[in-house]
């Protein structure tokens, strides 16, 4: 993963170096997502209640689908903001590059995915599973690492005692389990809890639960773009702030009930499931500032898995000083 977004840095550098910091509305916020998904519902949640129209902010939001093309889009001025996990800044920042991507504002603070089994498992804790296949994602990915972290930490170690397949495409995971395949696999809302209406699968734990508070999602920008906009992104923020607040004191249908437009074709009763089950799981940060400690364990994930070769300091990867003035 991280020989990817370094060519994909080096990249950017050669083809776009005349790429503008900042758009030409005063208004207008672009952002790249690197995948939709009930995961990240304050978003959406803040654009459907029109909280962004009521701060004078015009958002476009396009799909990058995958981080290393939503990096790509914010280091070429495609788009001012990047949601995506914060490991993508690590690896841009360690290439070495001047003006690189930092976090100025956090939205998850724990892995997203749940743990899916083939029966219903009560009180699980990791334990009993030598022999087992669980079906992980992609290598070097955010849900696999965190779930080889997790599972690592219980003396699991792959080839061992258990098995843990990579070999399957993360749009592919869920039918490969529902037709056979592997004993557990670890799955986002709402595919994990229609897998459970479907009868073909139980969740057992969160993953986010187990593995404690990981910076996982985050919003991020060109450091140059995070000087020069200040005042619209602590907009943008207290936009992201206003809207958790509801979806934290509002019942689960109702939100089901505002984000239903952002996900045509997904009944209202997964969304509903989906928002209950992030609810149950501490999902969402309540003011946007990443802490130090989060960071640090994010960082060890990322060693678990073999994924990083040195470590990067927090005060240059997270940029609170917008974040730090939300919820005040």
């Amino acid at each position: 993963m991280k020989k990817i977004f370094l060519c994909l840095a080096a990249l950017v550098m050669t083809i776009f170096p005349l790429a503008a910091c900042n758009n030409n509305n005063d208004n207008l916020l672009k952002i790249n997502e690197v995948t939709h998904s009930i995961f990240y519902a304050p978003l959406y949640a803040a654009i459907n209640l029109g909280y962004f129209e009521e701060e004078g902010l015009e958002i476009e939001l396009t799909n990058g689908g995958g981080s290393d093309k939503s990096m790509t889009a914010v280091l070429s001025g495609d788009a001012d903001i990047g949601l995506m996990g914060p490991e993508t800044s690590i690896y841009v920042y360690l290439e070495g590059r001047t003006d690189f991507v930092q976090v100025f504002g956090q939205l998850t603070k724990r892995d997203g995915s749940f743990l899916v089994a083939r029966t219903p498992m009560e009180n699980f804790d990791y334990t009993g599973l030598d022999g087992k296949e669980v079906i992980m994602g992609r290598h070097g990915g955010m849900p696999a690492m965190t779930l080889q972290y997790i599972l690592n930490q219980k003396g699991y170690v792959n080839g061992t005692n258990i098995t843990m397949n990579y070999d399957i495409q993360f749009d592919l995971i869920a039918p490969t389990f529902a037709n056979g395949t592997g004993d557990f696999v670890t799955l986002f809302e709402p595919t994990a809890s229609q897998l459970v209406q479907e009868g073909k699968g139980y969740i057992v734990s969160s993953i986010g639960k187990a593995s404690g508070e990981i910076p996982y999602t985050a919003f991020m920008a060109k450091k140059s773009y995070i000087e020069n906009n200040s005042e619209k992104l602590e907009k943008f923020l207290k936009c992201i702030y206003k809207a958790t607040n509801y979806i934290m004191t509002h019942s689960d249908k109702e939100v089901a009930q505002v984000l239903k437009a952002s996900f045509a074709g997904t009944s209202e009763s997964l969304i509903e499931a989906s928002i209950k089950n992030y609810k149950e799981a501490d999902t969402w940060m309540t003011t946007p500032a990443m802490t130090e400690d989060s960071f640090n364990r994010l960082q060890d994930v990322m060693e678990n898995a073999g994924e990083l070769d040195k470590r990067a300091s927090f005060n240059d990867i997270v940029n609170n000083s917008i974040a730090n003035k939300i919820g005040k």
